[in-house]
Formats: C-alpha cells, structure tokens, sequence
C-alpha cells in the first residue's frame, strides 16, 4: 500500500522517472570526452586542455563561443528525441520500472542529455561520478532545478543561481551537497520535483491522446516533442549562460580551486509562495 501512495505522491513519481530514464544506455554524458568534442572546432588545445581540467570559464573561454557550442548541441538533441519520438523507439525499454512510462523516460533521458552538456559547456562540475552509479542526492537536486528551469519556474531559476553564487564563489570543483540536500536550497527542490510530477502527467497524457490519433499520430508526437523541447532546453542555456559560474572572467590560478564542500551560509528563500513555481518565465 505504502508503495502505491508513493507513485501516487507528485515528488516520487517525478524522482522515480529521473532515476529510471538516467539508468537508460547512452543518457549520460562523459564530462571530458564531450567538452574535447564540442570545443574541439573552436578553442586551441591548450584551452581545451584547461577547460577539461578546471571549467571553460576557467579557460577564458567566452560565453559567445560557449553559445555557438551550445546551440549546435540543443539542435542535435531536439533533432534526436523528435525523431525517436515519432518512431516511438527507446533504448533499455525493457528495463523500466513498470510505474514509468516509456515515451516519458525517452523524453526525461533526453532532458538528461542535454541539461548535462550545457551544464559542462557552463562551467557545472561532473554531475555522475561513474557510470554504473544512482545519481547521488546532490546531483538529483540540481537536475530537478535544471528541469524547473527548462519548465519555467521562477522559484528554479533562482534556486539554480544561488547554487551557482556559492560554487563561483568559493570556485568549488562539486556541488554544494550540504545546501542541495539539508540547507536553504533543499526545500525549493522539494516543490519543484512535486510540480514536475504534476506536468509531466498532463504532458504524457497530451502525447498519448496524440498518438491515438490514426495514421499522423507519430508525426503528431514527433512534432509535439519538438515544440516543446527546443524551447526548453533554450530556456536552460540562457539562464546558465549568464551567471557569474560562466563569466570568462572567473579564471583561478593553478591550485587554487577547491575539491570539496561549499559551506557558505545564504539566507534563506524557501519560502517563496508555491505559485511562483507555476509562473513561466520569458
């Protein structure tokens, strides 16, 4: 009984297709192999060296390189999930819990594929520390805050700059655990996995009505995906292209960035009115 109150509850339901769709083979993106990549037609080697080694901020790289990288990604997932949408094909169906959705998993792994490599290419740390590992508690956090981003949430973008504030500052190589988990950040993730969980319900529904639909039902999938999609992930590259985490200008010495927890106290703003969630940003 317990377990059906949990896919019921919004929260769970919302961290249970995260968890299923970041398991699926080729969602996760490998840091250093997608930045040599990406930044290999635009940067020197030296900088690609050091973007790898520390961040792209880190290397100098500008935020208008950084935005052409960015674009060329967003166009190559969009291309990919709209097509994976209409065939209605998906890698690892088989191993989804029965609770999750296919289509919703094919669509949450490419929300994955592509808030990993603008996080990267905006100077984000490591968000999955080996391949065969669950996502830890930390990284789950700043996921449902990129999604909440991606949905148009007020409270996300905000949540997702104090984040950034705190590793920029401290010029932090991880996450800040402690805030993403226990401290002022963590209650804001609780109302957006709640709010997410509610969308996507209405969002798989919109889908399947659509592919209901005789004969132009995978088109009309694959050119719902798109519309909703492409906005999403631009909505994400805008908002972490311009904070402080991104600015070129943020360059540390050798040996001077941090490898650990960010422990810098900010006041809270856990509670701000749950409707805020709810109201789309521009």
């Amino acid at each position: 009984m317990k377990q059906g109150k949990d896919v019921e509850n919004p929260e769970s339901r919302f961290f249970a297709v995260l968890l299923a769709a970041a398991k699926l083979p080729g969602v996760r993106i490998q840091r250093e192999a997608y930045l040599r990549s990406a930044l290999a037609r635009h940067c020197s080697q030296d900088d690609i060296r050091r973007a790898v080694r520390e961040t792209p901020a880190a290397a100098g790289i500008t935020v208008e390189v950084l935005d052409k990288v960015a674009n060329d990604s967003i166009r190559y997932e969009t291309a990919k999930v709209s097509a994976l949408s209409a065939a209605a094909g998906i890698p690892g169906i088989l191993a989804l819990p029965a609770t999750v959705p296919a289509d919703t998993a094919q669509y949450v792994g490419h929300m994955l594929r592509i808030a990993q490599k603008l996080a990267y290419l905006y100077s984000w740390p490591d968000l999955f520390s080996e391949e065969g590992e669950e996502a830890d508690d930390a990284t789950k956090g700043v996921l449902t805050l990129f999604f909440g981003v991606m949905f148009g949430t007020q409270s996300a973008n905000a949540a997702v700059g104090k984040v950034a504030g705190m590793m920029s500052e401290q010029v932090a190589k991880k996450l800040p655990q402690k805030a993403l988990t226990q401290g002022v950040v963590y209650p804001i993730v609780k109302k957006v996995a709640a709010y997410l969980g509610v969308k996507m319900t209405k969002e798989t529904f919109a889908k399947s009505v659509s592919k209901a639909i005789p004969l132009v039902g995978a088109a009309v999938s694959g050119t719902l995906t798109f519309a909703t999609y492409l906005p999403m992930a631009k909505r994400l590259k805008k908002h972490l292209s311009g904070l402080p985490l991104a600015e070129p200008s943020r360059r540390a010495a050798d040996g001077d960035v941090i490898d650990g927890e960010v422990m810098e106290e900010y006041e809270s703003f856990s509670d701000a009115p749950a409707g805020e969630l709810e109201k789309p940003q521009s």
